[in-house]
């Protein structure tokens, strides 16, 4: 058959495409299969201990049962779906638990169902892993010192973590903070993180721990960020670390991370500046409202302001395989009455507080897990049940729905099929493969309930439909 392209006149054009096909997919891989945790937990470095992670936990579970003794009332706290429905006295209550207990519960009676699933597995996660991630802080949870004050704490950081790895009582993402690489904290901070790393190295034969993550704040320029990759190339040349394992994450929180002079997109521009070192960026809210001339009493995480930057970034970084976390509800949940001999007043002020400060927390979560942000800050350990559970909700809302459809699509093994009037092709089947992935591995669901879905753990985490599918034919 005779054509009128040939071999020979298409070769230099398709080589060209090729070229630029390779440089697209290098600067866009694709969602990472990597595990992200759901929050960091931001502790200031002074007060770092080996074992402050179990306490954490300890202390967490601990506001959860002063001030949520039950689901039905954790339910009620944070304003779930359906709490409308939930029984109010303490006798319908514990006629509630008894019938549970008895006999079990039933997915139908969704409104129970779920606020018993959250309160499940938020006490789970609790117990099994309080803190996912964790940064020792030299910046704002340290503040401004003497250089030997901070030089101390940089060294009894360094040792603390140590120590920690031999126990193996580290979560299973750390790292620490520094200051600013701007023109007035740059000398600080390399000479926290050079202490830092050196005394680490000594104390662990020259091991970094499992997933050991350095983040820059106020990054406001790429050159902040590649002199950063400078000093890490150094503390490896001269050391036994291997080239590249220094890895970094960055925080957008000024208006010039977002925007430079020249009205381009500065935060693609900053991770660029890591290469491949570049494992998050995290949004600073309050950071941020400040640079936009906010006064204190809109400086909220669901700020138009907020909402702004932070749909740039998604944009900036789809694709990139770059995490992206939001940040933190400054309003901690803690009583303002203390001690054992409390008035009955008082303890109902103690109640009433911490579940404002708890509904206000899972409303700003369930914000950004709506907008995609996954990961979020945690600056106590009375946030960390709020967190858990507003990640649960978010998933376990969905379960039924999506195990349905997910199982329908896998059984047929076919291009498209219709489940629950929704029609389902490849795309939806691999977006309920990543609804399956995140929520496993957050802990909002269990491997039990992905099991139900028809297909099985190790599916789930090797992220593609497509194989799945090729599998069943």
């Amino acid at each position: 058959m005779k054509t009128i392209l040939s071999d020979e006149k298409t070769s230099g054009i398709l080589k060209k495409l090729a070229g630029a096909n390779y440089s697209f997919e290098a600067n866009y891989p694709g969602k990472s299969l990597r595990r992200q945790p759901v929050q960091t937990f931001y502790v200031g470095a002074h007060l770092f201990k080996a074992d402050s992670v179990k306490n954490f936990g300890l202390l967490a579970n601990k506001s959860l049962t002063d001030f949520a003794p039950n689901f039905v009332s954790f339910a009620k706290s944070l304003g779930l779906k359906g709490v409308d429905s939930l029984p109010d006295n303490k006798a319908e209550i514990d006629a509630l638990l008894t019938e549970i207990q008895n006999n079990g519960i039933d997915p139908k009676n969704s409104s129970v169902w779920l606020a018993w699933r959250v309160y499940t597995q938020v006490k789970k996660k609790l117990k099994r892993e309080a803190v996912e991630d964790l940064r020792l802080d030299y910046e704002d949870g340290f503040g401004i010192h003497p250089d030997e004050k901070e030089d101390e704490v940089a060294v009894q950081g360094a040792k603390e973590v140590a120590d920690g790895m031999k126990q193996s009582i580290l979560p299973p993402f750390i790292g620490i903070r520094l200051k600013p690489f701007n023109t007035e904290f740059v000398e600080r901070s390399v000479r926290t993180l050079n202490i830092f790393i050196s005394t680490l190295l000594e104390e662990t034969d020259g091991v970094l721990p499992e997933n050991f993550v350095v983040t820059l704040p106020k990054v406001e320029i790429p050159e902040q960020v590649a002199a950063l990759v400078k000093v890490f190339e150094v503390l490896e040349e001269n050391s036994v670390l291997n080239s590249g394992e220094l890895k970094m994450e960055i925080m957008i929180e000024t208006t010039q991370s977002v925007f430079n002079t020249d009205g381009e997109v500065t935060a693609r521009k900053i991770a660029n500046a890591a290469g491949n070192r570049c494992l998050g960026a995290h949004f600073g809210t309050y950071d941020y409202t400040a640079s936009c001339d906010l006064i204190a009493a809109y400086q909220t995480m669901d700020n138009e302001v907020c909402n702004f930057a932070r749909q740039v970034m998604k944009v900036a970084f789809g694709g990139s395989g770059i995490f992206l976390s939001d940040g933190a509800t400054n309003i901690i949940p803690l009583a303002p009455h203390q001690g054992e001999n409390l008035s009955a007043l008082q303890y109902s002020e103690n109640l009433e507080s911490v579940h404002r400060s708890w509904k206000l927390s899972y409303g700003h979560i369930r914000h950004s897990l709506a907008n995609a942000f996954y990961q979020g800050w945690d600056l106590h350990p009375a946030q960390l049940p709020v967190r858990y559970a507003a990640n649960a909700a978010f998933f376990l809302e969905q379960l039924q729905v999506s195990t349905g459809r997910l199982r329908n699509l896998v059984e047929q093994a076919a291009d498209a099929a219709v489940s629950a009037d929704v029609f389902d092709d490849a795309a939806t089947g691999q977006g309920l493969l990543n609804y399956f992935f995140r929520a496993l591995n957050s802990g909002a669901i269990d491997p039990e309930d992905v099991e139900k879905s028809g297909v099985t753990v190790d599916e789930i985490q090797a992220g593609s439909f497509r194989k799945i599918v090729e599998a069943r034919r």
